[in-house]
């Protein structure tokens, strides 16, 4: 199985793990890949593919919630400078046509 004495950090070559063990345990390889780890995955000992973590999955659901808030704070200052003169009704149709 995985020996997490291997883990890839930083400067440390990644963790190889051969195709076959791969295929067989591949939820529990993307879930260290997604904590920062690199894993090179190979056929007859010779490495072929390497899974790394993409930038920008980093973000993750705290810097997305930052993103969303503020992209809605803005959207609500330009919105108190819009002032709707007519009926909403037809302004509505002819923004159709």
């Amino acid at each position: 199985m995985l020996d997490p004495s291997l883990a890839a950090s930083g400067r440390e070559p990644p963790l190889a793990v051969p195709l076959a063990e791969a295929k067989n345990h591949l939820s529990a390889l993307v879930a260290r890949v997604e904590r920062g780890e690199q894993i090179a995955i190979t056929r007859r000992g010779v490495p072929v593919v390497r899974l790394v973590p993409d930038p920008g999955a980093r973000e993750g659901r705290a810097g997305r919630r930052e993103r969303v808030g503020a992209a809605l704070a803005r959207l609500g200052q330009l919105r108190a400078d819009v002032v709707l003169e007519g009926d909403l009704r037809l302004i509505a149709r002819e923004g159709l046509d």
